[in-house]
């Protein structure tokens, strides 16, 4: 009997082991079924001009001086008929004459033991690209690098010049153009002393972490010979215009001088040692020193009233601007296309290039200013502003010209 109960024992036993056993499994898909599904991660996909990088070998160079695209893609692998449907296909979105020595190209060709060109691209410039495909079909498309814009700011003070200013601290150069383009009718920058400080909020664009210009100037603040010069961006009429914190426009009837970072050599005077016939005489204009060639600009609207060459002044303009004032541009080396008697110019149109003919020492640009037929001296001229702020618009103006300030003395 004691055998029968030990073995009857064992057999519960077994059979209270098999049910949780049974129960157990039966439980586990309903615990599977809480375990949320876990999404497969896609691989990252690195793209240059578009291209997928990481399923190519990637190489490239520069224009050589000469070099044709055509000679250069059948140096890189492309069959003589398969050039010719890409130049074919690329005739409406680029001219092949404009490839550029020293501009780069970059290639993607196939990670074969022996490599075949699959893409080529070629940089136009700093934004623009040109993409040949040559995998199953060929293929020709124009491409846009992505723009970055970061606002920046800059102060400083003038030690040399403006565009060493920025240089020296820097800042893109190029900002003293910009800068030079609203205030050319407000300040001479050819009279920048050393001290003179300004601030200014704007806008440059970036490509590939490099910069390719200067974007809108949000605000500005120049001191310069003891004085105050604002610049507020407005939208008046639909035209964005930069205006001095009374709300009048920083554009003049004329500008302050007819060329761009140059040097005044000699000035206004009624009694001048003249440097080559060695004789006291009035020099009724003022002498800006400038490299050979470098444009003249019209310094305000007019009809030209006189071309020509004579032997003081060399070839010469002289340009009518309205019943009481005129100005005239000497020993200039050349005169800009179309620019003849009668043509009527606008303030800032190239209407010549700096020279030294006539009786000249050197390169340089004789500026002259008359006021009813009489000389004066350019730099004591104070020209009439254009428009102000519409009365309509000065309470919009005042608010703008708060946030401007407060941003551009914030930093």
């Amino acid at each position: 009997m004691r055998k029968f109960y030990i073995e009857l024992i064992i057999i519960v036993i077994t059979i209270i082991l098999c049910v949780l056993l049974v129960w157990n499994y039966s439980g586990i898909p309903h615990q599977l079924s809480e375990i949320p599904e876990v999404e497969a991660t896609p691989p990252v996909i690195n793209y240059l001009y578009g291209v997928p990088v990481d399923s190519f070998l990637i190489g490239g160079g520069t224009v050589r001086p000469n070099q044709v695209m055509a000679g250069l893609l059948n140096y890189l692998g492309v069959s003589v008929a398969d050039i010719n449907v890409a130049m074919k296909k690329s005739d409406s979105i680029f001219d092949v004459r404009k490839f550029k020595a020293g501009n780069k190209y970059i290639t993607f060709s196939s990670t074969d033991s022996v490599p075949v060109l699959q893409y080529f691209v070629y940089e136009k410039d700093a934004v623009n690209y040109l993409v040949f495909g040559f995998r199953d079909s060929i293929a020709v498309w124009n491409g846009i690098k992505q723009i970055d814009t970061l606002q920046n700011t800059f102060a400083g003070s003038i030690q040399t010049s403006l565009w060493n200013t920025f240089s020296d601290n820097g800042s893109n150069p190029i900002m003293a153009n910009e800068l030079s383009e609203i205030y050319a009718w407000t300040i001479d920058f050819f009279g920048l002393q050393q001290g003179d400080s300004l601030r200014v909020v704007y806008d440059e664009y970036f490509v590939d972490s490099v910069s390719i210009g200067i974007g809108k100037i949000h605000g500005a603040w120049f001191r310069h010979m003891s004085r105050d010069f604002w610049a507020i961006p407005f939208i008046q009429d639909s035209v964005m215009s930069y205006f001095d914190e009374q709300g009048l426009s920083l554009r003049k009837a004329f500008l302050k001088a007819p060329l761009r970072f140059s040097r005044i050599s000699s000035r206004f005077s009624n009694s001048r040692m003249h440097p080559i016939l060695k004789i006291r005489r009035p020099h009724h204009g003022i002498d800006y020193s400038a490299p050979i060639n470098t444009p003249v600009y019209s310094i305000g609207d007019g009809v030209i009233v006189q071309t020509g060459y004579s032997r003081g002044s060399g070839n010469m303009i002289k340009i009518k601007h309205n019943s009481i004032y005129s100005t005239a541009y000497l020993h200039l080396r050349k005169f800009a296309n179309g620019i003849k008697q009668g043509v009527y110019v606008k303030q800032g149109d190239v209407i010549g290039y700096v020279g030294s003919t006539g009786l000249s020492t050197g390169p340089h640009l004789d500026f002259r200013f008359y006021k009813n037929g009489s000389p004066v001296d350019p730099l004591k001229v104070e020209a009439p502003p254009v428009d102000p702020v519409k009365k309509a618009n000065l309470e919009s103006f005042d608010l703008q010209k708060i946030l401007v300030m407060e941003k551009v003395n914030g930093f």
